[in-house]
């Protein structure tokens, strides 16, 4: 069970609005998260526990995360020391299942995927899913983004919480130009089907 702790990766000093979805932004792109353990004290800084697949990735994670400003709080990770003692039921939620997909939602009722879904063509290389979200946000209400590359380029994938937002960000934001501090580009909104 050792191998346990060298895969779990301990972030404090997180802000007291933090919510679990965010941390999993955070840290999804070192690896596969196993299971997000979020600690909201009676007084701030907020912490919590990453677990990831791999002992790699949480090395990774804290190279690429610690000392990082998130929100005005400047993060604290390190590799968590075997004190986590056992979760009390109330404390626990379930593992996340395969990798990205399904998942339930988090313990704010936050899913992180919705159905109302659109595609984005046409991203700069250089675009990263914060871009990407503070972007699509001008339509409404964003709960999940993320980047990707095939064969056509980049590409992003955001999801809305409401299907109006969703219409909305296709008529409005398609053929507009995205900006991020390395690029521009005139991107292409769509409907996911």
């Amino acid at each position: 069970m050792s191998g346990r702790f060298s895969r779990t990766i301990y972030v404090g000093n997180l802000p007291a609005d933090i919510r679990e979805v965010e941390i999993e932004e955070l840290f999804y792109k070192y690896g596969r998260i196993l299971d997000i353990e979020l600690k909201i004290p009676p007084r701030p800084p907020c912490y919590c526990f990453v677990e990831f697949e791999s002992s790699r990735d949480a090395e990774d994670a804290i190279r690429g995360r610690d000392g990082y400003n998130f929100d005005g709080c400047r993060l604290r990770v390190e590799l968590a020391h075997g004190g986590r003692g056992q979760p009390s039921s109330s404390d626990r939620r379930g593992s996340y299942g395969g990798g990205g997909g399904g998942g339930g939602s988090g313990r704010f009722g936050i899913s992180r995927h919705s159905e109302f879904r659109v595609v984005v063509r046409g991203l700069p290389s250089s675009a990263s899913w914060q871009d990407l979200k503070d972007h699509m946000r001008k339509a409404g209400d964003v709960c999940f983004a993320d980047v990707s590359r095939d064969s056509d380029g980049t590409f992003g994938i955001v999801d809305y919480t409401n299907y109006e937002d969703m219409k909305y960000a296709i008529r409005k934001l398609d053929d507009t130009e995205f900006r991020n501090p390395w690029a521009r580009a005139y991107i292409r909104v769509e409907s996911h089907k």
